[in-house]
């Protein structure tokens, strides 16, 4: 066994080496063309923008990707600079520079990539599955009979913010930035996906994809982790299967193949607020533009989000959407569950997770509010501010570094629900629905606890079990997403997940078997 997982971690890392090469293979070169059909798809009228390229950049070949896109990004910002002192606006390229930079890299690349994409997937998608799954599975199977087994979990390097943790903190989190902020450098990691793009929507692959992919690839190597380890309990093993569905075929699939036939994309899961940009400009028109389907989105869309979330969330808590729907989840749950020990339980961190979570639910309200109005009215600012700026900041502050920089790079170091905890403003809605108007809660049976602490260690929302099993109280909290685990770890089976109605909403500060507690009442609910 351990020959097996040596010879499997080999693959997944000769497999990770490549691909983090690939970045530097090839050259970049802009063809007459090449520019030519560019200025026409784009409708670009800036001359100088155009005779800087011709000057510095077309036909003249680049080895890297950084050069390249450097000499692309400067002549688009010094051309639109002078254009907008000049109020030249028509002439302005709109497209951010890395954005159109990337456009540029992906049919400017000559590379052995672009030539063998099948080859270099294999080498590096290919070997990164196989030996992951070499590694885990006699890893996973070693633990012996059924039962959830941790031992050793904090003296590892790779689940208690060691060297190893550290290396995946940083991979994650420079894997982001470049998917989010400078994908002209990463257009040979997106060449591997291209045919898989085109069998899908008909179209090439672009960065989003390569996303969505990898996203899929990672949850379902994962997965087969989980479905292992928690192979005794069945709650866990259709959890795994739900949000493994739900990323797969809603949140990629779905939306590749409307693209094919030409209808807007979208994922039918993703409700608003965490689908913050639902009622920009640009995706209202488009929506509008595309017809009776457009519609039918649009209306569900609000449905989802004003009808069907809270009336979910009251029958069956949070945990219907971020642990059995939610991919954001689905992610943390499965690539994040070696890490889920390492959530913050202190005071402190519950503290700055109330004030961070529902201030980023009332910045997308107040946003959303400011949007509609500049929608409606034809104004472009609200109380003087412009509603493009207010979607920018939020764009980039919470769509970009929160949920991805943050929400994801920091799992090794920070605990795998980083981004549901601390800014999920879906999560913030959902969360005052629970706490007030649910059915759900995890109850306890009093007295039997043994305060080993299990529970506590284990809870990804950093939430004190123990403290509530201790007391024999009901556990009725905001951030709870219902996962399980806790009561899964537990070895004296002291918690439970309930939807049941009881005789109405159960206090979270009533006592089970307390002296102010009918003991007949709870024998009837039962």
């Amino acid at each position: 066994m351990k020959n097996i997982q040596k010879i499997g971690l080999g693959l997944f890392l000769t497999g990770l080496a490549i691909f983090i090469s690939l970045i530097f293979i090839g050259k970049y070169e802009i063809t007459p063309q090449l520019l030519d059909e560019t200025i026409s798809n784009r409708g670009i009228k800036s001359e100088l923008f155009i005779n800087d390229l011709k000057s510095n950049v077309v036909d003249k070949g680049f080895s890297n990707p950084f050069t390249f896109s450097s000499k692309i990004t400067s002549a688009l910002e010094t051309a639109n600079e002078m254009h907008k002192q000049n109020n030249e606006w028509d002439k302005v390229i709109w497209s951010k520079p890395h954005s159109f930079a990337y456009e540029i890299a992906k049919s400017a690349g000559v590379s052995p990539i672009k030539e063998n994409k099948g080859l270099f997937w294999w080498l590096t998608f290919g070997l990164g599955i196989i030996g992951s799954l070499m590694f885990i599975i006699p890893n996973v199977i070693t633990l012996g009979p059924a039962g959830i087994k941790n031992n050793g979990i904090f003296h590892s390097a790779s689940t208690n913010r060691g060297w190893i943790g550290w290396f995946a903190f940083i991979f994650l989190v420079g894997f982001y930035i470049l998917l989010y902020f400078r994908p002209d450098y990463i257009v040979n990691w997106v060449y591997l996906v291209d045919p898989i793009s085109k069998s899908l929507s008909g179209n090439p692959a672009s960065q989003w994809f390569l996303y969505g992919f990898l996203y899929c690839t990672v949850m379902t190597v994962m997965a087969i982790r989980m479905y292992i380890k928690y192979r005794h309990n069945k709650y866990q093993v259709l959890r795994t299967t739900s949000v493994l569905f739900f990323q797969i075929v809603f949140a990629f699939l779905i939306p590749e193949i409307l693209v094919r036939f030409e209808k807007p994309w979208y994922d039918f899961k993703n409700a608003f607020p965490l689908d913050y940009d639902f009622f920009f400009k640009w995706n209202l028109d488009e929506l509008i533009a595309s017809g009776g389907f457009g519609l039918f989105i649009l209306i569900w869309g609000i449905i989802l989000t004003l009808v069907i979330v809270p009336l979910m969330v009251y029958f069956f808590g949070k945990r219907w959407y971020c642990s059995w729907v939610c991919g954001c989840g689905g992610l943390a749950e499965t690539l994040g569950d070696p890490y889920r020990q390492l959530s913050d339980k202190s005071v402190k961190a519950w503290k700055l997770e109330r004030w961070l979570v529902h201030g980023v639910l009332v910045f997308a309200l107040v946003m959303t509010g400011f949007t509609l109005y500049a929608y409606f009215s034809g104004a472009d600012a609200v109380l003087g501010i412009k509603t493009q700026t207010i979607q920018d900041i939020y764009g980039f502050l919470i769509g970009s570094i929160f949920a991805g920089v943050i929400g994801t790079g920091f799992y090794p170091i920070f605990g795998n629900r980083v981004w549901c905890r601390f800014g999920c403003p879906l999560a913030a809605y959902m969360g005052l629905v629970q706490r007030f108007k649910s059915r759900f809660r995890i109850t306890t049976n009093g007295g039997q606890c043994i305060s080993c602490g299990n529970c506590s260690t284990y809870c990804e929302q950093g939430i004190d079990v123990r403290a509530y099993a201790q007391k024999g109280e009901n556990i009725v909290r905001a951030s709870c997403v219902g996962c399980g685990i806790c009561s899964a770890v537990c070895p004296r089976g002291v918690l439970k997940l309930e939807n049941g109605p009881g005789k109405g909403r159960i206090n979270p500060t009533d006592v089970l078997l307390g002296n102010d507690v009918n003991l007949m009442d709870l024998v009837n609910q039962k």
